[in-house]
């Protein structure tokens, strides 16, 4: 078959994607146009083409749906960061639930006694981590920093993000100065961001060393703007202040309802949405119904978010990670918060077996927070760890619907309530919770 010719195409909008993409049907294949709603008329133009639909980027709202708004963000369109600033919040919120609905239903064969109503929180400046992409074009004579294209791997052209937490959602264009005044702009590919209670910090990854006037720059900038500056140049593990020189201060976020503050460092997993894991966390220990003398697993626990609250209602808490770097900062953050009934243990959670001992300490109640491939080796040996509730908190609709297949089919659990968690108001990102209890 000849390749499709690239050239603008109208077409009426059929349905929509989770992630903001308009369906249509051209010539008995889909195409998935970003940006378009349904009902709409549009004009698109092909960008990439797959064996049983193609991508485009949509050109021109020819008949617009009354759900569409315009959206705050002037890159939006262009940056790839945001899909749904086009529509209203309540309207991103309903196709996300729709996302969660369809993946429990067609994967999981299960659907929850009961429909929880969406956790919510700020819809701006709520982003308190993110890496900063970094490029020094030639063709335009200066350094670009931002997040990738839509329909492109070039770095958008942007001056300001709205969902960055405050400063740095107006450090765009200025970061971008900085960069392209350093004499390593071209050996400078990235930036971390971390908004912490008690500071603001960046990391500069860099493959050459600054030289004496790069590093006044730096210092410069982080005085202006009041900002922690780290270097990275190697690994994780390379990363070091540089100004203010000598802050050994670590960052953190405060949990108040537990009186819990959590320690991190700038490159470590927190939850993107600060008042949204606030919110999450109380839920959380909330339907795990944890009593004095409930014994408490939380897998995948990272540096203490949901154990630490959970060991103050709890007679003993058990964290377990895949990462001893993370484990060893939970342990510590119990430490800072004086918390004896907490403790941490490096398991590689993918490859459990279920002969290992903590496994059948006996456990009352069970946290699971999994990345983005889920806990397939824990759930399919739930029968061994024996928790009378679970809550399981997901950023991924469809292994959180394979999990709630197994726990449900096979384990003897019946899903209780779901719902999905707004942590990431305008992109595609779907972040849900589901509560299990024994049957």
């Amino acid at each position: 078959m000849a390749r499709r010719k690239r050239e603008p195409e109208t077409a009426l909008i059929e349905g929509v994607t989770h992630d903001g993409r308009g369906i249509a049907q051209t010539d008995g294949k889909k195409v998935f146009v970003a940006g378009a709603l349904s009902g709409e008329t549009v004009q698109f133009i092909r960008r990439k083409s797959r064996r049983n639909f193609d991508e485009a980027e949509l050109l021109e709202v020819l008949d617009a749906s009354p759900e569409r708004i315009t959206a705050r963000c002037e890159a939006f369109g262009r940056c790839g960061g945001c899909s749904l600033q086009h529509v209203t919040p309540e309207t991103q919120r309903a196709i996300k639930a729709q996302t969660l609905r369809d993946n429990l239903e067609r994967i999981g064969r299960v659907e929850p006694r009961t429909w929880l109503e969406p956790m919510t929180g700020p819809l701006w400046n709520y982003r308190r981590r993110a890496r900063l992409a970094v490029k020094n074009v030639h063709a335009k004579g200066r350094a670009l920093v931002g997040f990738r294209e839509r329909h492109a791997p070039f770095i958008a052209d942007m001056n300001r993000c709205e969902v960055l937490a405050k400063p740095v959602d107006g450090l765009i264009a200025p970061l971008g100065e900085l960069v392209s005044s350093l004499s390593i702009r071209a050996r400078l590919p990235q930036i971390e961001v971390a908004v912490a209670d008690n500071a603001v910090a960046l990391v500069f990854r860099v493959l050459d060393p600054p030289n004496d006037a790069d590093r006044e720059k730096l210092r410069e900038f982080a005085v202006q703007h009041s900002l922690r500056i780290y270097l990275q140049p190697g690994g994780l593990d390379s990363i070091e202040i540089f100004h203010p020189p000598g802050e050994t201060t670590p960052l953190h976020y405060v949990l108040q309802e537990f009186d819990v503050r959590i320690e991190f460092e700038p490159v470590d997993f927190v939850q993107i949405n600060g008042e949204v894991n606030e919110r999450m966390v109380h839920f959380a220990v909330e339907q795990l119904q944890v009593g004095k003398d409930d014994r408490v697993l939380d897998l995948f626990c990272g540096i203490g978010n949901f154990s630490l609250p959970l060991a103050r209602r709890a007679s003993a808490v058990l964290g377990v990670e895949g990462d001893a770097t993370l484990v060893a900062r939970a342990a510590r953050n119990a430490q800072v918060n004086s918390i004896s009934t907490a403790e941490f243990r490096v398991a590689d959670l993918s490859k459990v077996d279920g002969t290992e001992a903590w496994i059948k300490s006996g456990w009352d109640r069970m946290l699971l927070d999994p990345a983005r491939s889920g806990a397939a080796e824990v759930v399919t040996r739930m029968h061994l760890f024996a928790p009378g509730r679970i809550v399981y908190v997901s950023c991924h609709p469809g292994t959180l619907a394979r999990d709630a297949e197994t726990l449900v089919h096979e384990q003897g659990y019946e899903l209780e309530a779901a719902g999905i968690i707004d942590m990431f108001p305008h992109t595609a990102h779907v972040e849900s919770i589901a509560i299990f209890t024994k049957s």
